[in-house]
C-alpha cells in the first residue's frame, strides 16, 4: 500500500480518537444530568428530551471511538506488511 494510504489511516485514527472520547464522556454527564432532572421533579418533556439527546451524543462518541479503532487496526496493517513492489 501507499504511505498516504498509512499516514491518512493514522490522522483518520489520531483525529477521531480523542473525539470519541470527549464524546463518550460528555454523553455519560449529559445522562447523569437527566437523570438528576427527572430526580428533582422536573416536567417529563424536559428530563426525557435532556435524556433523548444525551443518548445521542453518548452513542455517537462510541460510533467514532469503534471507527477510530478501525482505522488504527488499518494503520497498523499496513504499517507491518512487508513492503513489495
Amino acid at each position: 500500500m501507499s504511505a498516504h494510504n498509512i499516514d491518512l489511516q493514522y490522522r483518520l485514527w489520531r483525529t477521531k480518537a480523542p473525539l470519541g472520547l470527549v464524546l463518550t464522556g460528555l454523553g455519560a454527564s449529559l445522562i447523569s444530568d437527566a437523570g438528576t432532572k427527572k430526580a428533582a421533579g422536573a416536567p417529563t418533556p424536559r428530563w426525557v428530551l435532556a435524556g433523548t439527546i444525551a443518548l445521542a451524543v453518548f452513542n455517537s462518541g462510541l460510533s467514532i471511538l469503534a471507527d477510530a479503532s478501525k482505522h488504527r487496526a488499518h494503520y497498523e496493517r499496513l504499517r507491518d506488511q512487508p513492503n513489495t513492489p
